[in-house]
């Protein structure tokens, strides 16, 4: 049997899971390389269910978190990284800003 990909009451957002991503890079790169289009339908479909994610999410454990509940976690996280470019700039770049690329993660 296949493992699930989200928890039960959050299929509907299956279709953004490419938008599941484990680090900040990763997030990063994703709204930078994705349409305005593709970012609005993502925020929409993730904003409409945000009063029901969070509690769910508050549940667990950071140390045991099933594989699903991870994902919808990542899912969260994509919201706060895509969220300024439909609330503020209207565009996947920060507006006047430095290139994404530009910014190394470091030891400190």
């Amino acid at each position: 049997m296949a493992e699930r990909q989200l928890p039960e009451p959050f299929h509907d957002l299956e279709p953004y899971l490419a938008w599941a991503l484990p680090t900040e890079r990763e997030r990063s790169a994703k709204r930078q390389a994705s349409s305005m289009a593709e970012i609005k339908a993502f925020y929409d479909a993730m904003m409409a269910r945000m009063e029901e994610v969070l509690p769910y999410l508050a549940q667990f454990s950071p140390e045991n978190v099933p594989g699903d509940v991870q994902r919808l976690f990542y899912l969260t996280l994509s919201l706060a990284e895509i969220a300024p470019a439909v609330e503020n700039f209207g565009q996947p770049s920060v507006i006047d800003g430095y290139e994404a690329a530009r910014f190394m993660p470091g030891d400190d």
